[in-house]
């Protein structure tokens, strides 16, 4: 008798001992799921490139069956394509990029699925995952694995326009991320031009709104701005303004624009203008941004000493009807109206002066670029006096100039030591009516004079003035600000604001207007 008859044979005996027919299978081995070994390989390569540089031949090899296999093409694993020359040549792409790595409650909640579902649509999931695992390599390695040794123009457009396209993989905005410019994350004219036609390689963010990023451990934002600066450090970007050629490849960001003012004062002729041209069309682009920010931000309370405008965009048509009621006829069932009613939309504004002290060091080059900007729409507001002053160990009222930030970024110098005292001395005598005025102070706050800094900075917040310290405005947040001053700025009922730069537009705003 064989071994397998037996086995049978005793279970049949089992059965029968229980007066059941019952007949248990034999157990079998889980099966491979192939689509989780595929899955595996893609990020075993991913893994393997950003941490070494030489090629697995074995992960590349099987890498490239794999992607062969589910359609897509070969040029998606050479790191030296851009996601914007892939796009060019497949276009149907585009889309498959666009929130790609988005977070997805949706996709969460369908993981907990029944078991018992369609095996037809569970396949296609996992094939789904597979050619996702595919994308998502491309776009982390040709973001994460940037170019080593000196950098070319073209090279920085091209990871420029990578990183736009990972900032659109996780459903934001090209720049948003970096805090930079909108829509700068797919290079520049190198860029434009090899999206192809029906692609847009600036895109408008996955989802239209902005994700909540918060659970990336690190935050991806600040990382990208340091490759970004990275990348700028280690290129000749001297000889890059020199020719017009290369210097029309470079895109606009806020890691570009700290090099050019640190490096201003060796420039000259062609170079110099070039460099003027793109810190002129960062300026703009930033501009149109926080302008649109201080526009939509709440404004004054409704002065209701101003007579409403008569004019049927006002027009209270609700308070209208109520206070003609006792006009109803119910013969007639019609309303008499004797007196229409308008909404008041006057709102209360009084001269305020908004004064300005930024920390030129080079560790708060952003914020001094932003509130630079944010200054100059304020300036242009009505009633609104504004003042801006500029220091390190040395301060500059930089106030006549205010109204064009690109001439008041040109004439700061970036860089050196920090003493806020000196820039005290300026800004004191500026606060005439402290009930009407506000001054904000941008610094990380690591000064060589702490306590009789913070003494003067206590005595206008006392005095009745609204004294803002902020450690950082910009899209990432990231910021150092000494714990000395943040604890005492705190137990003065003035904590530090620092993020982005819509908290201080908000701030200002409300105190403004």
């Amino acid at each position: 008798m064989t071994e397998q008859t037996t086995g049978r044979a005793a279970e049949t005996e089992q059965s029968a001992g229980t007066g059941r027919s019952a007949a248990r299978p034999t157990a079998r081995p889980p099966e491979v799921d192939p689509h989780d070994n595929r899955r595996q390989v893609l990020y075993w390569r991913l893994l393997a490139r950003l941490f070494d540089h030489e090629e697995q031949a074995t992960l590349e090899s099987a890498s490239l069956a794999v992607v062969q296999d589910i359609g897509l093409p070969s040029a998606l694993l050479d790191p030296k394509t851009s996601v914007d020359a892939l796009v060019q040549r497949h276009p149907e792409l585009s889309a498959e990029f666009d929130g790609l790595m988005a977070p997805d409650t949706d996709r969460a909640g369908n993981d907990d699925g029944d078991d018992d579902g369609n095996d037809g649509d569970a396949v296609r999931d996992r094939a789904a995952e597979v050619r996702r695992a595919a994308l998502v390599s491309k776009v982390l390695l040709n973001v994460f694995a940037p170019a080593s040794g000196t950098v070319t123009a073209g090279q920085l457009a091209r990871w420029q326009s990578d990183a736009g396209w990972l900032e659109r993989a996780l459903g934001c905005t090209p720049g948003d991320l970096r805090g930079g410019r909108p829509g700068g994350g797919t290079g520049g004219a190198t860029g434009v031009a090899a999206a192809g036609p029906g692609v847009s390689p600036t895109g408008t963010g996955g989802r239209g709104t902005t994700p909540d990023l918060s659970r990336l451990i690190p935050a991806i934002g600040p990382e990208l701005g340091a490759i970004e600066a990275d990348l700028v450090k280690r290129m000749r970007l001297r000889e890059v303004l020199a020719d017009p050629g290369l210097a029309a490849q470079l895109t606009p960001s806020m890691s570009l624009i700290e090099q050019l003012l640190h490096d201003k004062n060796n420039l000259s002729g062609t170079a110099l203008a070039n460099a003027k041209a793109l810190i002129r069309r960062f300026v703009d682009e930033v501009s149109e941004v926080l302008r649109t920010q201080v526009e939509k931000a709440t404004v004054g309370a409704l002065d209701r000493t101003v007579p409403p405008k008569r004019v049927f965009r006002n027009l209270d048509l609700d308070r209208t009807i109520w206070k003609n009621l006792t006009n109803w006829s119910p013969e007639e069932e019609r309303l008499y109206v004797d007196r229409l009613y308008y909404r008041h939309t006057a709102r209360k504004t009084t001269p305020q002066r908004l004064i300005v002290v930024v920390d030129q060091s080079g560790s708060m080059v952003d914020s001094m670029v932003n509130c630079t900007i944010l200054a100059s729409i304020f300036a242009g507001l009505p009633k609104v006096d504004v003042h801006l002053i500029a220091y390190d160990t040395q301060a500059l009222d930089l106030t006549p100039w205010v109204h064009d930030p690109f001439e008041t970024l040109l004439r700061t110098n970036l860089g050196g030591g920090t003493d806020g005292t000196v820039a005290m001395t300026l800004a004191q005598p500026k606060i005439a009516e402290p009930r009407n005025t506000v001054v904000v102070w941008i610094s990380d706050f690591y000064e060589w004079q702490a306590e009789p800094l913070f003494d003067s900075m206590a005595a206008i917040h006392r005095s009745g003035a609204k004294f803002i310290p902020v450690g950082s405005v910009t899209s990432s947040g990231r910021a150092s600000v000494n714990p000395w001053f943040r604890e005492r700025f705190k137990d003065l009922g003035t904590p530090v604001i620092s993020g982005h730069i819509r908290k201080l537009v908000h701030e200002l705003k409300t105190f403004l207007t």
